[in-house]
């Protein structure tokens, strides 16, 4: 994951090294940056008017030139970026989609319970023809969409009952705004009473409705009090411009950020006396000002500000975001970040997309999973202070330039699909390169498997999973006893029961106790050997059995005995030990200690070495053979002491109890306590 992360944060690098490279292409080409001011004087009638639409002013009633330059310089100042923008707007010949309602719920659901948008629905009576023709209704569509209006037909012939209740008896235009400044309010219903049924003439009725709900300034004093009230709203922004009423994109947002942001417009246009603006810092007009707590920021002093929806609206959502916006832009990082497996993921084409729906269904259950504890620790009453510190750090953070160069690039990429798809896929391409050359150079057989070979290896995986429930914690493939045996697989369909044993994993076996067991005064190897030669110096005792015992190692020879299981194994077969007598739970019994002869020595194993819990005995039960000195031994949480080698195959074969007890090997135990010995000099 955290691989994944890296990859894209050197994505993201790429992308912004990349937008200053086109950057300085642009201005090799023509002198211009996009922050450079444009002169409106220099441009055509046509781009003066492409200003205006994008903006939402209209122009019907301006055949001049001049007036139509006016009007873009009173609506804010005009960038390079801006006209690029409006002119390749303009330019894409994209047909915008209408609504057709099916019915009454239709309708409701989606324009009355729409409490944080504006939309534009016309209205066909039964047996009417449309108010508005399908030619200019298409105009209409596109008009309005660039606002974030919403259209929608609603024909009366689907549910005549609701048109008959709301008073639709011929064709009409319907347009729904919220009512009261407050989020997820009421929305009023207001319906077009003009004459002129033309597209300039339906915007105006749209802007004036929607520009109604911003509060609007005509005179200082009353600035003064505005400027100096504080009310809920944290975050402001004004618009001082010399205007009949403002911008559509601005009343279109005031719309869209009900309950975040306040909208205020001044109309400058009848003062005399403007010291006061000069007060607060304002020496031009229009100017657009933030003004929060913090203090206040004039909008189009930094990159990608431009006088236009879409930067605007990316700009509060940064200073004012929604737990909505910031639950989007983890899904978009998260899914990003789960891509780069396809990348990352080596060997057959059906294993990489195999592994990247894994991820991708991983990491988005991980996301929502994560996201529901957080909404309910925001909904928490005593949280307002969190709250407000949060959206300080994002309004600090949010105004300096390099966040505005990160929301221009935002703006750049998402215009350009395109070019965001394929530079995505290019990093993906080299990450892929550069992990193929070093798993090669690994020697890793993976990168050379073929769709066909890994099918088979995830079949037996598979397989195995089912029927070796134990087995299917080891790494795939492995050989299956299938293969040699197809019997066994309708012997195990025969007995149910074998398919709801639990999948107990095999980690815990490398914590249980481990030791070595010992007798007290064995030989040592040493003295073994040369009793054994002595006893075949003899002629007369050749075919006589010799008998050698062994000592304790030595604290020099410790170490050399925990090498390895196999070496322990080996000690405990060539070693020998001559204890007493075999001992289960305190209670001596016989044994005939194993040697190079007949001869024997009696000495007692020394219990110091073993675990306090562990119960004493001298012969493991699964191979039913004696211990022999320097064998390794195993215990269970029972106290039952085992040669290592034999109960780990036990274990690992799926039987996770004790041989003895049948106690679950994998749970703990009371630990068992030794009986004191009565003491015979107690005092009388």
């Amino acid at each position: 994951m955290w691989l994944k992360l890296c990859f894209l944060l050197l994505y993201f690098l790429v992308l912004f090294v990349l937008a200053r490279v086109f950057e300085a292409v642009a201005w090799y080409e023509t002198g211009f940056f996009a922050t450079q001011l444009v002169d409106p004087v220099a441009l055509s009638f046509r781009k003066l008017r492409t200003i205006l639409e994008c903006r939402g002013l209209g122009h019907s009633g301006l055949p001049e030139k001049k007036d139509v330059r006016e009007l873009v310089e009173k609506s804010g100042d005009l960038m390079e970026g801006e006209l690029y923008s409006a002119l390749k707007e303009e330019e894409a010949s994209e047909s915008v989609s209408s609504t057709n309602f099916s019915g009454e719920m239709h309708f409701y659901e989606l324009v009355e319970d729409t409490k944080d948008g504006i939309w534009l629905v016309q209205v066909v009576a039964n047996d009417r023809s449309p108010l508005v023709g399908k030619v200019h209704w298409e105009k209409m569509v596109k008009k309005v969409s660039r606002f974030g209006i919403r259209t929608g037909t609603f024909n009366c012939s689907s549910d005549p009952r609701y048109c008959r209740r709301r008073g639709w008896l011929k064709s009409t235009l319907i347009m729904s705004v919220p009512q009261t400044s407050t989020s997820k309010g009421k929305v009023m219903l207001k319906e077009y009473s003009g004459r002129k049924i033309e597209v300039e003439h339906i915007f105006k009725w749209i802007t004036a409705h929607a520009a109604s709900r911003i509060k609007t300034i005509y005179n200082s004093e009353h600035l003064r009090e505005e400027w100096n009230k504080s009310d809920q709203y944290r975050v402001k922004i004004y618009l001082f411009a010399n205007l009949d009423q403002p911008p559509a994109f601005f009343s279109a947002l005031s719309v869209k950020f009900t309950g975040r942001v306040e909208f205020i417009f001044v109309n400058v246009e009848n003062w005399d006396n403007k010291s006061y603006m000069a007060e607060i810092g304002v020496y031009k007009t229009p100017s657009y000002i933030l003004r929060t707590p913090e203090g206040i920021y004039r909008y189009g002093s930094n990159t990608g500000e431009f006088i236009s929806l879409r930067a605007m609206d990316s700009f509060l959502r940064s200073l004012q975001p929604e737990v909505n916006d910031l639950f989007v832009l983890s899904l978009v990082l998260v899914n990003l970040m789960a891509w780069m497996d396809l990348f990352i993921t080596q060997g057959a084409t059906i294993k990489r997309f195999v592994v990247l729906i894994s991820t991708l269904g991983t990491y988005n259950s991980l996301l929502i999973i994560s996201w529901l504890p957080v909404l309910g620790f925001l909904q928490l009453p005593y949280l307002d202070s969190f709250y407000e510190y949060s959206l300080k750090l994002f309004r600090y953070s949010n105004t300096t330039t390099l966040a505005s160069w990160v929301r221009a690039d935002w703006m750049f990429y998402s215009s350009h699909p395109a070019l965001f798809l394929s530079t995505y896929l290019g990093h993906g391409l080299l990450i892929d390169y550069f992990e193929k050359k070093r798993r090669r150079n690994n020697n890793n057989d993976e990168v050379n498997a073929n769709n066909l070979e890994w099918l088979s290896s995830l079949w037996d995986w598979y397989t195995s999973y089912l029927f070796h429930p134990i087995a299917s914690f080891q790494h795939f493939p492995f050989d299956s006893d299938w293969d040699e045996d197809p019997d066994l697989f309708l012997e195990r369909l025969a007995f149910p029961d074998l398919w709801l044993h639990p999948l107990i994993p095999t980690d815990y076996i490398k914590n249980l106790p481990v030791w070595r067991f010992k007798c007290l005064g064995v030989h040592s190897d040493e003295e073994m050997l040369e009793t054994f030669q002595d006893s075949e110096s003899d002629s007369d005792s050749e075919n006589k059995e010799v008998f050698s015992g062994g000592k304790d190692i030595s604290e020099d020879d410790e170490p050399n005995a925990f090498h390895s299981p196999g070496e322990g194994e080996a000690r405990c077969r060539a070693e020998t030990c001559s204890c007493a007598g075999r001992y289960c739970h305190n209670e001596p019994c016989e044994r005939k200690a194993r040697s190079y002869g007949s001869y024997s020595t009696t000495e007692e194993p020394d219990w110091s070495a073993w675990p306090q819990a562990m119960l004493h005995c001298t012969e493991c039960v699964v191979c039913l053979e004696n211990f022999e000195h320097g064998c390794l031994l195993m215990g269970l949480p029972c106290g039952h002491v085992f040669h290592q080698n034999c109960i780990v195959m036990w274990l690992a074969g799926g039987r996770h109890c004790c041989p003895v007890c049948r106690w679950a090997s994998y749970k703990k135990k009371q630990p068992y306590t030794h009986p004191q010995p009565l003491s015979s000099d107690a005092p009388s």
